[in-house]
């Protein structure tokens, strides 16, 4: 999106009215203890933000973008009662930056770029990078910490044109490699030189806070970090759609990234241990994408019946391919693999690959047809049960 300087006004002064009334949505939803009685619910804070709007600067800003973060916040919380998404947090000014349109009137120029008119603003132009849906709806546009703004429109995930090609694989995930396939292959997710990154941090430590140059070196930090972020979406789309073109069944570890990422710190009481090693470790998954990742090869799976299987983790990096022999000293280091038992030499991550290819393929042949119409992720208690 490429606002004119007095559009980018209005635009800041949006994202400011939804965090605004997002967070004032939260903290009243806080309040609520055992005993007390129930906090406003989603028609009378639409009432109470009418009134406020009467009494207060709330009035100058747009009504729809406020309705529709108060909106947005009812959908998060049923979807964090469902179990579906996390509790809502709130809302930082600087980080969060954002605000839906409703009844979007967008106005194509030419194949490249279009307008949308916003509330209060004159038609801002953005750029049309992918095409746009049949049906707008609602846009959502969005401030990065990098200073850019986007504009996105919901829409269906496009079908993927493929052929079948009866090819299987299995994929391990890991950090040395961030994708490693039963078929010897090794995909790395780009990152940034260390160098640049490092200087502009030690640059930024000895900056006062509050000072100009201390803002310009953040805006610095946040453009790298922003373009380590496009190049990783970039690979993800890439390689997902490689994927899904090239196999039929892809089976792929069933990784709960949220409980590896937990901080070693520990307690006063009982303090962690490596704490340092493991926060390290942690960024370097949080670097990978792995959830990201499945998320899109499992979209994408599912507009041309390709199917998705997620295995257990448990010892596939210790599990012979060749004879099935598991112990913890079969891996020697990271890359290297030696069986104990028939001596098969093979590098680690492929061997694990081959391992959950073969639990892959297991889970699916316990079923007579388990395919669902669409594709999508099987596990081994959905397995059983359709077995």
């Amino acid at each position: 999106l490429y606002p004119e300087p007095d559009a980018e006004t209005v635009l800041i002064r949006h994202c400011t009215d939804a965090r605004f009334v997002w967070n004032l949505a939260l903290e009243q939803t806080n309040l609520w203890r055992p005993g007390r009685r129930s906090t406003p619910g989603s028609t009378q804070r639409m009432r109470q933000l009418a009134v406020a709007r009467r009494d207060s600067w709330l009035g100058e800003g747009s009504s729809s973008v406020q309705q529709q973060a108060l909106r947005d916040f009812d959908r998060a919380l049923k979807n964090w009662w469902a179990k579906t998404h996390r509790r809502p947090r709130w809302r930082k000014a600087g980080r969060n930056e954002g605000f839906c349109v409703r009844d979007v009137t967008v106005t194509k120029i030419n194949r490249r770029w279009a307008t949308i008119t916003v509330p209060k603003s004159a038609p801002v132009r953005f750029r049309l990078s992918l095409p746009l849906p049949a049906e707008h709806g609602m846009a959502r546009i969005t401030l990065d910490r990098a200073g850019r703004w986007h504009i996105s429109f919901a829409a269906s995930q496009p079908v993927v044109q493929r052929k079948a090609t009866g090819m299987h694989v299995g994929i391990d995930l890991g950090v040395a490699a961030t994708i490693t396939t039963s078929a010897a292959e090794q995909h790395h997710s780009p990152t940034l030189a260390r160098s640049e990154a490092a200087r502009l941090q030690r640059k930024l430590s000895r900056q006062h806070k509050g000072s100009k140059r201390r803002k310009q070196t953040k805006t610095k930090i946040a453009r790298l970090k922003a373009r380590e972020t496009d190049r990783r979406r970039d690979f993800i789309e890439k390689t997902t759609t490689a994927l899904v073109v090239r196999y039929d069944i892809i089976a792929i570890e069933d990784l709960q990234v949220k409980n590896m990422v937990r901080s070693a710190k520990g307690t006063s009481e009982n303090p962690g241990r490596n704490v340092a090693a493991k926060a390290g470790l942690n960024r370097a998954i949080h670097a990978q994408g792995w959830a990201m990742f499945r998320r899109r090869l499992v979209d994408k799976a599912a507009t041309c019946e390709v199917q998705v299987i997620a295995v257990p983790a448990a010892y596939t990096s210790q599990r012979c391919a060749a004879c099935g022999h598991t112990c913890p000293e079969n891996r020697e280091s990271q890359a290297v693999f030696r069986c104990r038992a028939c001596e098969h030499h093979a590098n680690a991550d492929v061997n694990a690959a081959i391992n959950i290819l073969a639990a892959g393929q297991a889970v699916y042949g316990r079923g007579e047809d388990i395919r669902p119409p669409l594709g999508g992720i099987l596990d081994e208690a959905s397995t059983t049960r359709a077995a």
